[in-house]
């Protein structure tokens, strides 16, 4: 950065992601979550560097791998990305309709005679209507770049999808039209990493949860109890989902630290309820949690009760 600052905008982040499966990535705006999925496909500015291995089923480390194999034989081919902001990486001077055919003939080798037909039939997967198919990217709603950019994300399908905030200026239909063709990409024998603020669109696709918070990944849960019982261990888990409307409303205190001044010990101490000295020390993460206290906080008041 500016007077030579670095930020570590992504820190010790390990998981896996197995075919079959939907790992949902949740966290506030700004803790990293685009960062990791940009860093997967070499999306990174300039000043950007990465370390560690990501590294796919058939071999390919994708950190490591250059600009020519990623261009190739990664993106869309291995991994498909639908991005964040969609209406940036849809060819401006392009209809989507010639955007869905060009990707057709290169990731598919659809028949020209053929094109027209296939493109209509991507479009329908993400719900893109037809009569939208001859506009250009800037006479598209957000809505509507968004299902486009999905549209184009499926074709090949690819064996891993990132998914970044693909329901963002949908309505709830939409929202669960389009989560739900991401589940049957994924159950077709394909991964999914799908990053989203859209809770119930998670509990509703994803298999296993992952918490990030101020550039760190804090829990990975099965969704089945993160959602349900006995629910998130981490204290800023449990905050997130108490923070839903249709659970306790209540929102999480302060603001998350600035990446370029986190605090010494635990980042998420200052805003939570449960911290005592030992959070003054970075917990580790064990492949699960990254947190001191261990167990939920009902769990214990529970045990002692």
């Amino acid at each position: 950065m500016r007077g030579g600052r670095h930020i570590a905008a992504v820190t010790d982040a390990h998981f896996d992601l197995a075919a079959g499966e939907c790992l949902a990535l949740v966290g506030e705006s700004g803790c990293g979550k685009s960062v990791l999925a940009s860093a997967l496909l070499g999306l990174l500015p300039g000043n950007a560097e990465t370390g560690g291995s990501a590294v796919l089923q058939e071999g390919t480390d994708l950190l490591t791998a250059d600009e020519k194999t990623l261009a190739r034989t990664v993106r869309g081919r291995r991994v498909g990305l639908v991005p964040q902001s969609p209406a940036a990486h849809l060819t401006p001077v392009r209809t989507v309709r010639t955007q869905l055919e060009e990707t057709l003939r290169e990731l598919t080798g659809t028949r020209r005679q053929e094109l027209r037909a296939a493109a209509e039939r991507a479009a329908e997967r993400a719900a893109f209507p037809p009569g939208h198919l001859d506009r250009y990217p800037h006479e598209l709603s957000g809505g509507l770049a968004q299902r486009a950019a999905t549209a184009l994300a499926l074709i090949g399908d690819a064996p891993l999808l990132l998914a970044d905030e693909p329901t963002t200026g949908l309505d709830r239909d939409l929202v669960e039209r389009t989560v739900d063709e991401l589940r049957r990409h994924t159950d077709g024998g394909r991964a999914l990493l799908i990053i989203t603020h859209d809770l119930a669109a998670a509990e509703r696709i994803a298999d296993r949860v992952a918490v990030m918070y101020a550039g760190r990944i804090v829990e990975i849960a099965d969704a089945g109890g993160f959602f349900g019982k006995p629910g998130p261990r981490h204290p800023y888990a449990r905050g997130l989902l108490d923070a839903l409307p249709e659970r306790a409303f209540l929102p999480i205190p302060g603001m998350p630290p600035e990446l370029g001044a986190l605090p010494d010990g635990c980042a998420f101490a200052a805003r939570c309820p449960r911290v005592d000295d030992r959070c003054s020390v970075p917990p580790p993460f064990d492949g699960r949690l990254a947190c001191h206290h261990g167990a939920p906080a009902h769990a214990q008041e529970s045990a002692r009760a």
